[in-house]
């Protein structure tokens, strides 16, 4: 039998080095999916339960390995599903290759079943790179366009092959007009750094700074050496935008944590006091959390000139990798003598963390949210990785989680949708299987999704040669964030018919399907159970009963945000006294040191 399309694809797919694909089978991929059983699996599909969460999976696999994730849906329906995963690799700033089906080209236009217009719909979220095939000739430069420009963008592409077209022998380019041929397989980078001019009136804003303070984001992440070596010779604190919280370690003493309405105090005192701000590879759009435009001399460092200049008025952007660029600059930079900066940024930090350990000892009914975090740093395997869901569970992870060197982590950052807590650790565990991986999610995002995909880890997690994965549920039967949302915000009290959760056992769900469950709901009990799951010998998933009323205070809360909290409760909160109680208890750490 000769090659199909189908055949070809996979072929293609392997030569760029694909291992698996992440999707859900459906008529308008039978082609491709009999090719995968012809190719003996290889790559070999993943089946989600969703193909939300195939793409989720996708976009976890790309971000803890740096190389192009790829799913595959079918026709119409599927299609579709894809797209909120493939919109959070895309503001995030993610590769992923989505590998669509078509109804077949004869019925194109004839409002068939399952017929959706797929150009018109990924136009958007695939704006780097949108094509369907019509004929087989076409498909290696369009494989190898949607993977290096996934790479060049650091974007979502998508390829559309319709249902007939992957079944056809295939038969490549040929040497004619109207062919067009493509390479060998295959991305390299071109690395590039800002002009010696641009970088020598950086210096020069860099040397006169006497409080000097580092924004990092994940476009730091290959240049973290650097950047220590720039906070070592101006004496500055480097604060982590949430994406960037895996670059620098938190046990660093001039790093003062996240930044924003997830941050921490010592970030906002950083950038409330500085004179000086550098950027490097950051696009944190909320300029209320840097300095007071004026206050401050900036500059910014970019590998993107589209995303440069334009979240605070930088005097110096540079255009060019992070670390070359830095490499550049560090030669002109002169040591500052004076480190009284230096000294006052570390005793902020050192007394934060103090309070962090202080506001997870807060009595709560029945566990401190704080707490499970807490527990976690003095125990987490040095190789980790750790994924959060949206919600409450991610402004713990950005404060509370001490992240170490070699611990890698991440979120959806700029979409902070629901639900890509546990499809991102299992991607995390088929790109680094040896790895253990821990997920932290509310228990509103495991019932809109996570519950499902436990099957999935039941299914494959035999393969990993690290088996543990360890899902942490924030079970508090409430959509917590945004119930703070409402009384900070809005001023409106908990509606209870739209926060409240139904209430079940996630422990007993795991365990009938043949994970480990553990269930905790006494404080006593957390250390304990994340010895029990770090050294267990299968995925586990820890059922840990949280109290709703532990607020996520911003450090630097505004007055409007507290007084809309306090009218909240005027108007009849049906959890106010819990939410005054705890509330004052939990701030009372960070301005007091007691409860």
């Amino acid at each position: 039998m000769a090659p199909t399309v189908g055949d070809y694809l996979l072929e293609r797919l392997r030569e760029w080095d694909v291992k698996h694909i992440f999707g859900y089978p459906g008529d308008g991929i039978n082609g491709i999916i009999a090719a995968l059983g012809r190719a003996d699996d290889h790559p070999r599909l993943v089946q989600a339960r969703h193909e939300e969460m195939a793409a989720f999976q996708a976009v976890g696999y790309a971000k803890f390995t740096g190389k192009p994730g790829v799913c595959m849906a079918t026709s119409g329906p599927g299609a579709i599903h894809l797209l909120n995963g493939l919109y959070d690799a895309k503001l995030d700033h993610v590769p992923v290759v989505a590998i669509v089906g078509q109804t077949a080209r004869s019925a194109m236009g004839g409002n068939y079943q399952q017929e959706v217009d797929l150009l018109s719909l990924f136009k958007d979220v695939a704006s780097s790179y949108v094509q369907m095939a019509t004929v087989p000739a076409q498909l290696p430069n369009l494989i190898d366009r949607a993977m290096r420009i996934a790479l060049a963008d650091h974007s979502p592409t998508a390829v559309i092959i319709p249902a007939d077209l992957q079944e056809e022998p295939y038969e490549g380019p040929s040497h004619a007009f109207k062919n067009v041929p493509s390479s060998t397989p295959g991305y390299t980078p071109s690395v590039t750094r800002a002009p010696d001019a641009e970088v020598a009136r950086a210096a020069e804003i860099l040397n006169e700074g006497s409080k000097v303070a580092i924004l990092a984001g994940q476009g730091a992440r290959s240049a973290a050496a650097e950047v220590m070596e720039i906070a070592e010779l101006t004496g500055a604190g480097i604060a982590k935008a949430l994406l960037g919280k895996d670059v620098l370690p938190d046990d660093l003493p001039y790093v003062t944590g996240a930044i924003g309405l997830l941050g921490t105090r010592p970030s906002y005192e950083l950038m409330r006091d500085c004179d000086t701000l550098l950027i490097v590879g950051s696009n944190f759009p909320y300029s209320q959390f840097l300095p007071e435009f004026g206050d401050a001399r900036a500059i910014q460092i970019d590998i993107d000139g589209r995303m440069i200049g334009m979240r605070y008025p930088t005097e110096v952007n540079l255009v060019g990798d992070a670390a070359e660029t830095l490499r550049a600059l560090i030669p002109r930079l002169e040591r500052k003598k004076k480190r009284s900066w230096r000294e006052t940024v570390e005793d902020n930090v050192a007394r934060w963390w103090g309070t962090v350990e202080r506001q997870a000892h807060v009595e709560a009914d029945p566990i401190n949210p704080m707490l499970l975090f807490w527990e976690l740093n003095s125990r987490i395997p040095d190789n980790a990785i750790v994924t959060a869901d949206s919600g409450s569970a991610a402004n713990w992870y950005a404060r509370d989680l001490k992240i170490r060197a070699g611990i890698r982590g991440s979120l959806s950052g700029t979409l902070a949708t629901m639900g890509p807590g546990v499809p991102y650790a299992i991607g995390a565990k088929f790109a680094h299987p040896d790895r253990p991986a821990i997920a932290f999610v509310g228990d509103g995002a495991m019932q809109m999704n996570g519950l499902a995909e436990l099957l999935t880890i039941k299914r494959y997690c035999s393969d990993w040669s690290d088996p543990r994965l360890v899902i942490a549920v924030l079970h508090n039967n409430d959509l917590n964030q945004v119930t703070w949302e409402l009384r900070a915000m809005n001023g409106a009290p908990k509606f209870e018919e739209s926060q409240n959760l139904p209430d079940m056992s996630y422990a007993a769900f795991a365990r009938s399907i043949g994970l480990e469950g553990i269930e905790v709901d006494k404080p006593e009990a957390i250390g304990s159970a994340w010895d029990r799951a770090l050294a267990a010998d299968r995925p586990v998933l820890l059922d840990v009963h949280c109290d709703p009323d532990i607020p996520p205070i911003p450090p630097h809360a505004e007055f409007e945000q507290m007084k809309d909290a306090a009218e909240a409760i005027i108007k009849g909160d049906p959890d106010s006294t819990g939410v005054v109680r705890k509330g004052l208890k939990t701030k009372a750490q960070e301005l007091f040191g007691k409860s």
